[in-house]
């Protein structure tokens, strides 16, 4: 076999492969295999009939026809391999050449992976957020476990803000009571803005047995984003207890014994939370960095593959199970819908981008991905997903899910070596020393950031092609 490599553009180029008539004759054997079994000639058994006859009775054509099929897949990934390519998606073939007994030729267009060169990233500066606990934030923060321990108690009076109302829900579009648009006994803490709009003024000054109708645009179902009139029903009024803030509340919500010991725990708590922010931050910060360092051309058909993917994962699962369609869900969110085609191809490009950069940063800097980080990273994402460890890791075999969960962490380590060289400072000037964090998390979270950033559906197909070309 011979082939030759023709580049059409960076993600793209043209195979042409000759192959002697002699390399088919596996294929032509099968061929009048596969054909022996399918149909029947008076006067030879099933699976008995002669070369010679087939070709008689149902031509030689269907018999070149079927090993040049069976044939075109090996001597198409023979030269892919030859060339030392790496390939995206399904080729484009086209049968140049077909003289029986001498000669196949083929040509098979295909986008690959573009070469990129990575510059030196050493000198990427990043500023992020300080870690900064205020007395007000360990206030709010002891405030919010006061209130998961305050108790209640039935009021006979009017109901006011704070106070917790039992209410029954009923809303109409049209002058028609949904069918989903009825609840009862729904607990509603006046205040707290997690209903309808709208719903705290209807509701404060109501007694038990009180009830009122305001005009609001409903946030969910199958109504949603329709002005609707809702009339809520007051039948329980009860007053928030908060419990007070001393040594016994502390004993009551926590191990420790103080208020004191209790807000400390609390002002060490946030500041972890701030640094893991931190470090998030500074993961985002030096990505969007490195992306500008490097031009990436990006195959115009994976791009137009990657953005109706997201299309089509938005409408016919996020907003499916929201009720919606794509016409009502730009309305809410106040966008075009060419706003909305312009926002999507700008995340596909980066999505795609981010992971041909880190892919090859992962080649440069020759990572590789150990059972433990593979095992990490599968259970914070059978966390996510809600299911067992065990059965999400029996989904991702069953998928052949593998390779991309491995592609996944390999990119966050590669992002976190590029954060270890980058210099990262905070709002005050400060260098900010992110070495300190435990390895094994460190890559975890930036495997996880770099996830999001990453086009999945663009990573599945690539996997898909690189494993079909091994």
């Amino acid at each position: 076999m011979k082939s030759a490599v023709e580049t059409l553009n960076p993600t793209r180029v043209r195979l042409t492969v000759e192959v002697p008539f002699e390399e088919l004759k596996p294929s032509l054997d099968a061929a009048y295999k596969k054909i022996n079994q399918q149909v029947t000639v008076k006067g030879f058994r099933q699976g008995k009939i002669p070369a010679r006859v087939i070709d008689q009775r149902f031509g030689r054509g269907a018999v070149l026809e079927e090993a040049v099929n069976d044939a075109l897949p090996k001597f198409y990934t023979e030269a892919v391999n030859e060339g030392e390519l790496n390939v995206l998606g399904q080729p484009e073939v086209d049968i140049t050449e077909l003289k029986d007994g001498e000669l196949l030729a083929f040509t098979a267009e295909v986008d690959i992976r573009p070469a990129l060169e990575i510059p030196d990233y050493s000198g990427i500066e990043v500023e992020v957020d300080a870690i900064e606990v205020s007395d007000e934030d360990v206030e709010k923060s002891v405030e919010q476990l006061r209130e998961r321990f305050a108790s209640t108690s039935a009021v006979e009076r009017a109901a006011a803000e704070g106070d917790v109302v039992t209410i029954d829900l009923q809303a109409k579009v049209d002058g028609e009571v949904l069918e989903d648009g009825v609840a009862e006994g729904v607990s509603y803490t006046i205040g707290s803005g997690e209903l309808l709009d709208g719903i705290d003024d209807a509701v404060t000054g109501l007694e038990a047995g009180g009830e009122a109708t305001f005009t609001s645009e409903l946030k969910g179902g199958s109504a949603a984003g329709k002005e609707s009139e809702v009339t809520v029903k007051v039948t329980e009024v009860k007053a928030k207890e908060l419990p007070a803030l001393d040594d016994d509340f502390a004993q009551l919500a926590s191990e420790f014994d103080t208020l004191d010991e209790l807000k400390d725990d609390s002002r060490k708590r946030l500041a972890q939370m701030k640094k893991y922010d931190q470090a998030t931050q500074a993961q985002e910060k030096v990505l969007e960095e490195l992306l500008k360092l490097v031009e990436v051309p990006i195959p115009e058909k994976l791009l137009a593959d990657e953005i109706e993917t997201r299309k089509h994962n938005l409408v016919n699962h996020q907003l499916g199970q929201m009720g919606l369609d794509l016409a009502k869900y730009l309305e809410i969110q106040g966008k075009s819908e060419e706003e909305f085609d312009a926002e999507t191809k700008e995340q596909a490009e980066k999505g795609i981008k981010t992971q041909f950069v880190l892919d090859e940063l992962v080649n440069k800097e020759k990572l590789n991905v150990s059972q433990e980080e593979l095992t990490e990273h599968l259970m914070r994402r059978a966390q996510s997903s809600g299911m067992s460890p065990d059965q999400f890791a029996q989904a991702v075999v069953e998928g052949g899910q593998v390779p991309m969960l491995v592609g996944e962490v390999a990119r966050g380590k590669a992002l976190a070596v590029v954060v270890e060289a980058a210099t990262v400072k905070d709002t005050n000037g400060e260098v900010v020393d992110l070495d300190d964090e435990d390895e094994t998390a460190e890559t975890v979270e930036a495997a996880e950031s770099v996830e999001e950033a990453t086009a999945e559906a663009a990573e599945a197909k690539d996997e898909q092609a690189e494993d079909e070309t091994k």
